[in-house]
């Protein structure tokens, strides 16, 4: 696990509680899952040891019980030594830490949703693992909230993987009766990472920023629908023009539509959004009042596609991604995107 802002960890303790839970019930995983926790005082006490005394999480994930076979960590190189299966909730400064420190044959899982745009153009956050660490990197995405997950709930998730080997043993670890997964051999043409699956996950937060637009202005529910149609087809349009070997039915997994219905629905890009119509503020100082810590991640990307777009002079042809990016930071009005796509 890696250090994170406020929704990594709780998905991560979510994840881990999966995870610990599944590692006793197969011969090949040992039984301990060391979680790597940012330390801190609670309550008086370091956090590490509530998690491995309580077994909870009791700032990031409270009253959910964790398995006892979980051991939180505050050392990064501890919690990873001698692992050979990693799992990715965040990724900034860890890579530089942990390259050629792992063990012979690891491999990552990344449940990060993003992509990274530098002097190279468009990166998977998997791209970035993959390439810093020399290991092979499956995805986890999904319409999968943490707390739903945490308590339960059932719900799907899509691994998008590159060696079967590797996604089975994955599988084992995450599958459960209340928590399904596929798995969906889609390989794109940069590292053979599974492009779609992931840059679903990262699109879709562009689509909830248009889908909050939407609810602000009062529109219904067919103007939503119309919404998250266009945004689908240009979520599949983007991954299919960057990532050749993107196939159509990741589109119809719980990476692709699910995802992208769950996020336009309740999602913290759709809420702040919203909010950003009904109050006239800033989704800088919106993230900051709702948002408790966690990130909004819909505009961020935004910007990042707009960029590899103008380079590739695509802009025209992808309006909605277009118009969130220009009401996010041009200053048009979110009514626009009514009249622009």
């Amino acid at each position: 696990m890696t250090r994170a802002g406020a929704k990594e960890k709780n998905r991560g303790s979510a994840i881990a509680k999966i995870v610990g839970r599944n590692v006793t019930k197969y011969p090949e995983f040992d039984n301990e899952v060391r979680m790597w926790v940012f330390e801190e005082i609670v309550q008086g006490e370091r956090l590490t040891d509530i998690i491995n005394t309580k077994h909870e999480n009791v700032k990031y994930l409270p009253n959910i019980p964790l398995p006892k076979n979980v051991v939180a960590v505050p050392e990064l190189l501890k919690a990873c030594e001698g692992a050979t299966m990693l799992i990715f909730v965040f990724v900034k400064g860890v890579c530089e830490q942990l390259y050629g420190r792992l063990e012979p044959g690891a491999k990552a899982i990344s449940l990060i949703k993003g992509v990274d745009v530098g002097n190279e153009g468009l990166q998977l956050i998997s791209d970035v693992i993959a390439d810093h660490l020399s290991i092979d990197v499956s995805v986890l995405m999904g319409a999968n909230i943490a707390q739903g997950v945490a308590m339960d709930e059932f719900c799907e998730s899509t691994i998008g993987y590159n060696i079967k080997e590797n996604a089975d043993l994955f599988h084992k670890a995450f599958n459960t009766q209340y928590f399904r997964i596929n798995c969906v051999p889609d390989v794109g043409n940069s590292n053979l990472i599974a492009a779609g699956a992931e840059l679903c996950g990262a699109l879709k937060n562009v689509v909830a920023i248009a889908a909050g637009f939407v609810d602000g202005l009062k529109c219904g529910d067919n103007t939503k629908a119309a919404i998250i149609r266009i945004g689908l087809m240009e979520m599949r349009k983007f991954c299919k023009y960057f990532y050749e070997g993107v196939k159509d039915e990741t589109f119809f997994e719980s990476c692709g539509v699910a995802d992208l219905i769950t996020t336009c629905s309740g999602g913290r890009n759709r809420k702040v959004a919203e909010a950003r119509v009904l109050t006239g503020k800033s989704l800088e100082v919106l993230e900051k009042e709702l948002l408790n810590g966690q990130k909004l991640q819909g505009s961020g990307t935004a910007k990042e596609v707009h960029l590899i777009l103008r380079e590739k002079h695509l802009i025209h042809e992808y309006p909605l991604f277009t118009t969130v990016y220009r009401i996010c930071y041009e200053g048009l009005h979110p009514r626009a995107i009514l009249e622009e796509i």
